[in-house]
């Protein structure tokens, strides 16, 4: 989705038609480079970072068999991006690279008409920095010469949290039931004796209660 998104808007900010030249997502290695027959934007997603903002809400739905759907909160995460200019010479690059800069610069969020209808949250981009790194170490890790790149961040929920089946709503309650509760100072039961005579003749008492 986010790369889908990414590339649409530079297609048509720039504007950069698939006439023109390609929008790739590939790692740029060595190997890819020396491939290319066309003027190429690369956008290649190098980190994942989990985002300091708070998670987009639970979200509800009904699906086609008429029940409840929920999903937990969804976490935000950052994807780290570098966009680097393949056109064959230095200054068709660098003029390339300027022009996707300016449409990294001036879209501080994915307009929605490059998302999925009812995307539930901004996706937002921001330019970033090396973060301690030397300008020659990404060239360096894919065995490429180096050239100038353009780190980007955008900002997204993760949104493969898996929906699940509501519980089902309560709708009427029928009644409680609730344990007698404990009488302070009930009287204990009355005694009494009862005197019966047994087939000797002989008389037994007995207490009985009242």
């Amino acid at each position: 989705m986010v790369d889908r998104g990414l590339e649409r808007l530079v297609r048509e900010s720039l504007p950069f038609p698939e006439g023109v030249g390609d929008v790739s997502f590939e790692t740029p290695e060595r190997s890819w480079g020396s491939q290319l027959s066309r003027v190429t934007v690369n956008l290649f997603l190098f980190a994942i970072h989990p985002s300091d903002q708070p998670a987009r809400p639970q979200q509800q739905r009904v699906n086609e068999d008429g029940r409840v759907e929920r999903r937990a909160p969804l976490p935000m995460v950052r994807l780290g991006y570098v966009a680097s200019a393949w056109a064959g010479d230095i200054a068709g690059e660098h003029q390339l690279l300027g022009e996707v800069l300016a449409v990294l610069a001036t879209n501080q969020a994915m307009p929605a008409k490059y998302l999925p209808e009812g995307f539930p949250s901004m996706v937002q981009i921001a330019l970033s920095q090396h973060e301690g790194r030397k300008p020659g170490d990404l060239w360096a890790a894919m065995d490429n010469r180096p050239k100038a790149v353009i780190e980007f961040e955008v900002t997204v929920p993760v949104t493969s949290v898996p929906w699940e089946l509501a519980p089902p709503a309560v709708e009427r309650i029928a009644g409680i039931v609730a344990p007698r509760p404990p009488v302070e100072d009930e009287p204990a039961p009355r005694r009494s004796v009862a005197v019966r005579r047994e087939a000797d003749g002989t008389l037994v008492a007995a207490p009985v209660e009242t």
